[in-house]
């Protein structure tokens, strides 16, 4: 109960302050710094070390892959058929095909199931980020009017993104040198993501202007937060995976747009408005759709 609530008291306060202007209109661009600078690699270094690695980790490892190919091909037949400009497509290539894996995904685990499953949630993270900054960047580079394809910038934007750093550093570090005597910081400051990360979204939720583009909203949103767990599902089932493992990979294809693909279609000019709109509603909606994703996956996995 107390997470749930804190989930709620977060998400509420930032829209609060948001609408009362005690904070500078940017004031989220600071939380979000201390969060992927700080927190996420904090994330990394204390759970990462402590899993038990099997072959059952492949499970979320391949979902948001698969997520994300199944999004390309959906998005593609969906703007042949409505003769979508390049811009709208990719930024809802974008918006459908990557889970907001963390600043949603951790805190409402923790809640639905328990923080010892963050572990598993990471590495769908991980795996989510790596998309972004390849495959995603692909996409906007090539959707975007006035930017071509470099691959000094996506090696650039991996290799400087400190949660890919920290999950690195998780990985390689404990084979070489204990990091227990310095484990409880990681949690002090991994403890910090959820509700820095809720609260950061309270502060950029928005839905004006959302009729507009409610036929590519819905559109984005049947397949982020209904058609992209239940494919994982079926991939599940089919090779006979159950379990916390399954089920948290499964979750986390639940998860609403990733935040941070927002960012990228408003770098690359991707119908900006549109992406931050399935954000802001995917978000919302995601609260109720997980609770009834968590009923089906507890039954069936």
């Amino acid at each position: 109960m107390a997470n749930f609530l804190l989930i709620g008291i977060c998400i509420v306060a930032g829209m609060l302050f948001r609408r009362s202007k005690l904070l500078p209109i940017d004031a989220h661009k600071g939380i979000n710094a201390w969060i992927i600078y700080l927190a996420l690699p904090a994330v990394s270094l204390h759970y990462i070390p402590k899993i038990k690695w099997s072959t059952d980790l492949l499970i979320p490892a391949v979902a948001p892959v698969l997520v994300w190919v199944v999004a390309w091909l959906y998005v593609r037949g969906y703007a042949s058929f409505n003769k979508l400009s390049k811009p709208a497509e990719g930024g809802l290539k974008l918006s459908a095909g990557l889970s907001n894996t963390a600043f949603v995904g951790f805190p409402l685990v923790a809640a639905w199931f328990s923080e010892k499953h963050i572990g598993i949630a990471v590495i769908c993270d991980q795996v989510t980020f790596l998309l972004l900054t390849t495959a995603g960047i692909i996409v906007a580079m090539n959707s975007s009017e006035g930017h071509s394809l470099r691959l000094s910038v996506l090696i650039r934007r991996l290799f400087s993104f400190p949660p890919f750093l920290g999950c690195m550093a998780a990985l390689i570090i404990p084979n070489f040198i204990s990091l227990e005597p310095i484990d409880p910081l990681f949690e002090k400051l991994a403890g910090t993501v959820a509700p820095l990360a809720l609260f950061s979204i309270g502060l950029q939720l928005q839905f004006k202007g959302w009729k507009e583009d409610i036929k590519h909203i819905s559109f984005a949103l049947l397949y982020k937060l209904w058609l992209a767990p239940l494919l994982v599902l079926l991939l599940a089932l089919l090779i006979n995976a159950k379990g916390d493992t399954a089920r948290i990979a499964v979750f986390e294809m639940a998860m609403p747009t990733l935040v941070t693909a927002g960012i990228v279609a408003e770098q690359y000019n991707l119908r900006p408005t549109l992406s931050s709109r399935v954000i802001g509603i995917g978000i919302v909606l995601s609260f109720i759709t997980t609770a009834i994703w968590y009923y089906i996956i507890t039954s069936l996995l």
